[in-house]
């Protein structure tokens, strides 16, 4: 059996959703999503991952339902995908929770915690059993035994053992967690709390059993784009690194979809860096210690959620996705706006402003471009009809919120940025010292990321960081200062 590894669970979901999109285009659309899991697993062909064919099938069902935007969980058996499929066409609006689980797929694994394993030789020091400060563990017949019942995962032990025969088994999906949203309940079966998730999507991309799951929008966008309605792409700043092509190429390959217009949500991420920088000013002039970005997404969920305390702190300038959908209502109120989004916490944000009405990730995209047999690299190039910033346009890299804020302001009232790159539990306890102090020691103006690299490393982009970030650094080398930009 083949190890199910990130990229290969990638792989499957594109396909999925490749597939799904070509069924949408043709003429059998219900019957040909029926037939995914068996177009993929036929009779008699080998099963790669599972027990056997069948096991794999009803893992690419499960696999589909979330394709068509559906809660796995929720939905029946015995319901056909074909049913399914025209249930997804006439939704009014996509589901509450953009997060779902394979039950299915997930391989529930053994419970964390601490083991001794056969490599403990019951040596004489005894390190492990001294260092514990709960009584959990001790030598017995020669060999370390530690007692759960008292065991408080601290990994002092495991630290301490000569001989590394102490280790820490975790549930990656639990540990890539930082809020204990995902976690197994009474019956051993994991869940999602999602009064806890702030839609990081951490654990979709932690799991290598692909078991969780994003719903996806794209049977609604094409349920629109079908009825002759005016669909409008938003794009984010991130998605200029994702794939092999100009920002010009990225352009016209969105429009030979079939997207009405393409938008950079740059010119939203301007009017942010204008607004943010006011807001800085002013606060630093009342006398408040520090500020917090307000532009991520899962950070900003993680505050209404876990940290409310915060939000004295947290900036009240909305978000570029905000920002830039306002204009294009403006100008389009009959319009369907889509926002290309490079996480899934852009998904719940979207679900709070009637101005954004889907989501598409940067994964759906390139599955959609496969699809439609459509090579980026080889289409024509179309201009933006809107000018954005360098400073805006960076706004998808770890410090280049910050970065943007800083070039507004006056030598003598520049911020000192403390950079938080990637949210975990260390940053979360960090964040709520601060808030509890009233002040942070390493800055006056702290940029949050929930994901390492910024919206570069979201759990939804196709391309490796570091290719990602030469391809937007070339864009915004290219791009004018953002004073200039503001003048016009």
């Amino acid at each position: 059996m083949s190890i199910n590894t990130p990229k290969q669970t990638s792989h499957l979901k594109r396909e999925i959703l490749a597939r799904l999109i070509k069924a949408f285009l043709g003429e059998n659309y219900e019957e040909d999503v029926r037939l995914i899991p068996y177009q993929m697993r036929p009779k008699g062909s080998e099963v790669p991952f599972r027990c056997c064919i069948h096991k794999e099938r009803a893992i690419l069902r499960d696999r589909v339902i979330a394709g068509l935007g559906f809660d796995i969980e929720e939905a029946e058996d015995s319901q056909l995908l074909s049913d399914l499929a025209k249930k997804a066409t006439k939704r009014e609006k996509p589901e509450e929770h953009p997060l779902t689980l394979l039950q299915t797929a997930c391989n529930e694994c053994v419970p964390a915690r601490i083991h001794v394993t056969d490599l403990c030789q019951g040596c004489v020091a005894r390190p492990c059993e001294s260092v514990c400060r709960f009584g959990a563990i001790k030598v017995e017949n020669g060999k370390s035994h530690i007692d759960h019942s008292k065991c408080k995962s601290c990994g002092m032990c495991v630290q301490v053992c000569p001989f590394q025969a102490i280790t820490k088994i975790i549930v990656p999906c639990e540990n890539a967690c930082p809020v204990g949203a995902i976690a197994k309940d009474e019956d051993g079966i994991t869940r999602i709390d999602h009064d806890k998730c702030i839609s990081c999507g951490k654990c979709v991309s932690a799991c290598p059993f692909g078991a969780v799951h994003k719903k996806s929008h794209v049977i609604d966008i094409l349920k629109n784009m079908k009825a002759g309605k005016k669909v409008i792409a938003m794009l984010a700043p991130s998605i200029m690194g994702q794939l092999p092509c100009t920002p010009q190429q990225l352009k016209q390959a969105i429009l030979n979809i079939g997207f009405s217009d393409v938008v950079e949500v740059a010119v939203g991420a301007d009017i942010t860096t204008k607004n943010e920088a006011e807001e800085f000013v002013e606060r630093m002039e009342e006398g408040q210690e520090f500020m917090t970005t307000s532009c991520c997404a899962a950070y900003n969920e993680l505050v209404e959620k876990h940290i409310p305390e915060i939000k004295p702190f947290r900036s009240s300038t909305h978000t570029p996705a905000y920002y830039t959908a306002e204009l294009v209502k403006k100008e389009n109120p009959d319009a369907v706006t889509v926002f290309f989004s490079p996480c899934v916490a852009k998904r719940r944000e979207a679900m709070q402003n009637p101005n954004i009405d889907y989501v598409l990730n940067y994964e759906e995209l390139g599955a959609w471009f496969v699809a439609m047999h459509i090579q980026v690299a080889e289409c024509d190039e179309s201009e933006y009809t809107q000018t954005s910033s360098a400073q805006a346009r960076n706004f998808g890299v770890t410090g280049g919120v910050a970065a943007a804020v800083n070039s507004l302001l006056d030598e003598d009232k520049k911020a000192k940025a403390h950079i938080i790159n990637g949210l975990d539990k260390a940053q979360i306890r960090d964040l709520k010292k601060f808030a509890k102090n009233g002040k942070c020691e390493l800055g006056n103006l702290i940029e949050v990321m929930a994901c390492p690299g910024g919206c570069l490393g979201g759990s939804s982009t196709i391309n490796a960081y570091r290719p990602a970030l030469k391809q937007v650094a070339s864009y915004v080398e290219a791009s004018p200062e953002i004073k200039d930009v503001l003048k016009k």
